[in-house]
């Protein structure tokens, strides 16, 4: 199990003063083709933020890509998965994250999983999924733009029916709740 990446101390921080950190990392958007799998994440220093993400997580140390989305997936979603049944990676990038006692970068690969419906389970949450992940929920295709999801999910939906396109890379992505520099 991955160690905890983000610090217990919630208050905002000046960009300037906060630990940047970096770290390579796996998403995966879960679809049963109706909905999307998303968790609601927040930010404990910033009271009533929040933002839906794809389940997944960092890189262990000796883990491959799929590895590290089949270990998330059961970790945060209760779901065990064959690698085979992952497709991708579909897309790549690097996440610039602003948060309230960090900044982080980190480089992630997506894949997408298609798979019927499922009961969402959450116990293999870490410590700090468990503070910050308020709710984890199938979101119908037609709402996820109503929504803000720190994931392209047109265009992972997309890319997962053309794998002679595999990996496309987006580039940096900055998805932050709190702006990653000062003034």
């Amino acid at each position: 199990m991955s160690e905890p990446f983000r610090t217990r101390d919630f208050h905002p921080v000046p960009a300037s003063e906060r630990p940047r950190r970096t770290r390579q990392g796996v998403r995966v958007l879960i679809t049963d083709g109706v909905a999307v799998l998303l968790m609601r994440d927040t930010d404990p220093g910033v009271p009533g933020s929040s933002w839906w993400t794809t389940p997944g997580g960092g890189i262990d140390p000796g883990e491959t890509l799929r590895e590290t989305a089949v270990r998330e997936l059961a970790e945060e979603t209760g779901l065990v998965v064959d690698e085979a049944d992952l497709l991708g990676p579909v897309l790549i990038r690097d996440a610039l994250h602003g948060f309230s006692d960090q900044i982080q970068l980190q480089h992630e690969w997506f894949f997408v999983l298609r798979t019927p419906r499922f009961a969402i389970d959450t116990s293999g949450y870490t410590a700090d999924e468990q503070l910050t992940v308020a709710e984890a929920a199938w979101i119908p295709l037609t709402e996820v733009a109503r929504v803000t999801v720190w994931a392209d999910v047109p265009l992972l939906l997309s890319l997962a029916d053309q794998p002679e396109r595999w990996p496309v890379d987006v580039g940096l992505v900055e998805e932050s709740i709190v702006e990653v520099t000062d003034g």
